[in-house]
């Protein structure tokens, strides 16, 4: 093939159809336990995580919610898929080979929030919110007292006993959350989230009438599965509550990812190494949210 500028744009147009096709078509959870929020800087503060003001009988002067001084900042990452085309794949009419490249870039592109979001959720024992605290940890503070968010039981759906020690304990301390002022926070987990290895487990959990035991499932259809294979362990599991307007884990967009290619012949690439490049680019950033909206266990005990 010859190579000028009218056949070059078309080769590129459609590696940009097929990378979109691509995009467009990839599965995707990640909004299953995570809130978009749009950014327009290098960051974003989310202070006002500290403070939701609520209704309240309106007696003399209004109450005031004021922002905490302590800052919780999500700085945004440059995010980047390239692919390489050499010069002599075009002039030999090869470019058959850029097809599937064209398409993982596309379906990386698509996956990138899952992948920062939940590898927030393999993090969130080790990793601080807003409270300064380890997002999943025992003394989150609270009107001066220490709220639990984490927990040590294996989900198991072998016996009612075993069922109410691990995903009975966790719902009813979620739904036992209450806020600064001690009004309940009306906590309502409807996310049951695990890795591949607990699938069986979670689901018949969720689905049985009866459990291994032979007792009725007092717990059949509280929750929804997730299944999401970005997570770590095989002992791990996650209570969530999504059904309100902040979600337990945040994906901030700065720029949506998007194809992008270098075709310049004076570019150092070309005219040096016969090299075009093209692939994705984006920027974006993960945090968490409400940590009372989530209920993590490392299934050690």
């Amino acid at each position: 093939m010859l190579i000028n500028a009218n056949n070059l744009k078309t080769i590129f147009l459609n590696l940009k159809t097929i990378f979109n096709n691509a995009f467009e078509a990839a599965p995707s959870q990640w909004q299953e336990v995570a809130m978009l929020v749009p950014s327009s800087a290098r960051q974003n503060d989310y202070a006002w995580l500290s403070r939701f003001p609520r209704m309240r009988k309106w007696m003399g002067d209004k109450a005031v919610k004021a922002l905490e001084a302590s800052k919780y900042t999500i700085v945004n990452d440059d995010w980047e898929a390239t692919v390489e085309v050499d010069r002599n794949d075009i002039e030999d009419d090869q470019l058959g080979i850029y097809k599937p490249q064209a398409e993982m870039a596309g379906f990386s592109a698509k996956q990138l929030p899952d992948e920062i979001v939940f590898e927030l959720v393999n993090l969130g024992f080790s990793s601080r919110c807003y409270d300064g605290q380890y997002f999943f940890d025992k003394d989150h503070p609270v009107n001066g007292k220490s709220v639990s968010n984490r927990g040590t039981a294996k989900l198991s759906a072998a016996s009612v006993a075993a069922a109410r020690a691990s995903y009975g304990a966790a719902r009813t301390a979620m739904r036992k959350f209450r806020d600064d002022e001690g009004r309940p926070l009306n906590i309502t987990p409807n996310v049951l989230l695990v890795g591949p290895a607990l699938e069986d487990e979670a689901n018949a959990l969720m689905t049985v009438d009866r459990l291994e035991d032979g007792k009725a499932n007092p717990y059949k259809g509280t929750a929804r599965v997730v299944v999401a294979p970005w997570l770590n362990s095989d002992s791990t599991w996650f209570l969530l509550d999504t059904s309100k307007p902040v979600k337990p884990f945040v994906y901030q967009e700065r720029k949506r990812p998007e194809f992008v290619q270098q075709t310049d012949p004076q570019a150092d690439d070309v005219f040096m190494r016969k090299r075009y490049k093209f692939g994705a680019e984006a920027r974006a950033a993960g945090g968490y949210g409400f940590w009372q909206l989530a209920y993590g266990s490392d299934g050690t005990a």
